[in-house]
């Protein structure tokens, strides 16, 4: 695979004021001819909120748009999944909201290491992504009288969340859905199910830039890979929590795609800030293969506590009284309470579990648990206010620990859940490969260290429907349509590199299974480079991985051939990148020395335990490009900050 040069780096920021930007580059894009737009080839790989969105949007606006899906249904994409909430700076509360607000409350959210012109922008279509989920039926919730309901999420002391129940993503998803549907009947959507991405195809223009212009596909069911061609390539594959093995996403949610861009040039951002969710079912032993999220919005409603002797650790809650309870989030973070952060509730539950005051079965010989109780809260509202909000998420974790949570609290506990890293985008969603376009939680562009609950869908919504539907014309109308096609040497050329790695992944012939070094790698960036790292884990964990990896090209056993329909090739294929991936997020990590959000090393805390941000050395997205067998080269953006001054985060 040839080796390319870094670039510079140039996030095409738009001149003016930070609240005038995105209407100047909407102002100065160049635009596509109505009549001109069927001449142009779109593929979009990934069907969840962002893919859904951008295929249809486009679709819509007249360009030929090829959607590709592992699943056998768009609808079973992992935005399903998300079940709080969408964030929108409408006000309706009348509690002091706005997009001024929002924007703030993202920028230090995320401890001030998002880019701040791509964050007010996602604050300022927050609200038409509410408007349009409206008009094309999505069912909010509302109050008596009609209007849209709103609860509170982490990280705010507004109401601003937009919800459906305990299933907000899958009505969002389901409504995006429709409108592909629509453009699949119209003929301007190709959907492409049970097809996974396994590499990027890229092409010299006249003056030696490499463009992405197409991708190379496996067939789940048949094992035909193909090569398509296209004037663009839009990534909207999600993020890379299943690197830790055990997290809340489906298990076939992988990094593959966004990796094979890596490989071919596109730089990768800020790896290590990676988010664990403090909401999420605590695990039952080792078999175990996925974790399962309970919705933050169940903290508006719900206390944590856990028991302030260790000795009453293993009694029936009911049986403590109140006044041997510690409702620890309360007691540190009086101002936000149990709406925190996910980073800074993640750590506090995890400190009590270490002190010896966790509840539930002891697993690993540590008790991994908090509870969450709605005593409370049932008493205050009523028994069926709270079903009414919160029914679906009750039923689910009674037929996963069958216990009643309207009877005896919740136990809940940390997960990996999402990723704030992802590919680095400018301010247009495009890649530093031209014309590799990356949006949702496959870039990294909003978030910086931290995601605030409920934002994901507000960004995944507002990538597909609102900002690549702009920038991706502008491209196209710069570079004409594309004459290339899959029988360029290019496109044969990493035809034969995706054959060659699956017939090696076929070939090993060893013993073990791909999942046991998928679990191995997770416990190792568990341990290592989880909810805390330091220098002396990190530097062991790229050790271990480096092993793990030769160990998995040398004893890896796949059955069955590649011509046919094999989930362990699947899986194989997944590992080897995720593999790669987390030793990659190691080294991010040991660079950044620093704490902020969620990446928190140990070396680098205040004295409250708290992050320690470093500004003068570490204000800048850093962004790695990958070398071959060389170590990986680290180019930095500088982040600038013009309308709130870094400051540290408090929630006290």
């Amino acid at each position: 695979m040839t080796r390319y040069p870094p670039p510079i780096l140039d996030p095409r920021i738009p001149p003016g004021p930070l609240a005038e930007k995105w209407r100047n580059r909407r102002a100065s894009g160049r635009l596509v001819a109505p009549a001109n737009r069927r001449r142009y080839e779109i593929i979009v790989v990934g069907s969840g909120l962002a893919g859904a969105s951008a295929a249809a949007t486009l679709g819509g606006l007249g360009y030929r748009v090829r959607c590709f899906c592992y699943q056998d249904s768009p609808r079973r994409a992992h935005s399903v999944a998300a079940q709080g909430g969408i964030n929108a700076a409408k006000n309706y509360r009348n509690d002091g909201d706005s997009i001024d607000r929002l924007f703030a409350d993202t920028m230090r959210g995320g401890d001030f290491r998002a880019r701040e012109a791509n964050v007010w922008r996602l604050a300022e279509v927050s609200n038409a992504i509410i408007d349009h989920c409206v008009a094309i039926g999505v069912p909010f919730a509302r109050e008596y009288g009609g209007m849209l309901d709103n609860r509170s999420f982490g990280g705010a002391l507004v109401s601003r969340t937009f919800y459906a129940r305990g299933q907000t993503g899958q009505q969002l998803l389901l409504g995006a859905y429709a409108q592909l549907n629509q453009q699949i009947a119209a003929g301007t959507v190709t959907m492409h199910p049970r097809t996974e991405m396994l590499d990027l195809v890229t092409v010299a223009d006249g003056n030696g830039t490499r463009h992405a212009k197409g991708i190379v596909t496996r067939h789940l069911v048949t094992g035909e890979i193909r090569a398509w061609a296209a004037d663009a390539v839009v990534l909207a594959t999600g993020g890379y929590s299943n690197v830790f093995f055990l997290s809340t996403n489906a298990i076939g949610c992988n990094a593959t795609a966004i990796w094979r861009a890596y490989r071919r040039g596109a730089g990768f951002a800020n790896p290590c800030f990676t988010q664990i969710h403090p909401t999420c079912i605590p695990p039952h032993g080792e078999g175990q293969s996925k974790l399962t999220l309970m919705s933050e919005s169940l903290r508006n409603d719900g206390r944590v506590w856990v028991p302030k002797d260790p000795a009453d650790c293993d009694k029936d809650p009911l049986a403590i009284p109140e006044d041997r309870r510690d409702y620890f989030l309360e007691r540190r973070y009086p101002a936000y309470g149990n709406l925190v952060p996910r980073d800074i509730a993640s750590r506090a539950a995890k400190a009590v579990c270490d002190e010896g005051r966790g509840v539930g079965p002891l697993v690993g010989g540590l008790r991994r648990g908090v509870y969450l109780d709605f005593t409370e809260s049932e008493a205050r509202y009523g028994h069926d206010a709270i079903v009414a909000r919160y029914g679906n998420l009750f039923e689910m974790y009674e037929s996963i620990t069958g216990e009643d949570a309207h009877r005896r609290p919740m136990r809940i506990y940390p997960a990996p859940h999402y990723t704030m890293g992802g590919l680095w985008v400018d301010y247009d969603l495009m890649s530093t490969i031209p014309g590799l376009f990356v949006i949702g939680e496959a870039n990294f562009s909003d978030h910086g260290a931290n995601r605030l609950g409920a934002s994901a869908l507000m960004q995944g919504l507002g990538d597909g429907y609102f900002i690549l539907p702009v920038t991706l014309p502008d491209y196209l109308a710069r570079s004409g349509p594309s004459s290339v096609t899959p029988d360029d040497p290019d496109f044969h050329s990493v035809l034969a590199d995706v054959r060659a790695r699956v017939d090696g992944l076929l070939a090993v012939s060893g013993t073990r299974s791909a999942r046991s070094f998928h679990a191995e790698l997770g416990r190792i960036l568990w341990d290592r480079c989880g909810m805390s790292r330091n220098a002396e884990g990190l530097a062991k964990a790229i050790e271990e991985i480096g092993e793990l990896r030769r160990a998995f090209w040398s004893d890896l056993r796949i059955p069955g051939k590649g011509e046919e329909l094999n989930t362990e090739l699947e899986r194989a294929g997944r590992v080897a990148d995720f593999l790669e991936l987390g030793e990659l997020m190691c080294r991010d990590a040991m660079m950044r020395e620093e704490s902020c959000g969620a990446h928190f090393r140990e070396e680098h805390q205040t004295e409250d335990g708290e992050a320690a941000r470093d500004d003068e050395r570490f204000a800048h997205v850093a962004v790695w490009f990958d070398q071959g067998e060389a170590p990986p080269v680290r180019v930095i953006e500088p982040l600038t900050f013009s309308a709130i001054a870094p400051a540290p985060r408090s929630y006290r």
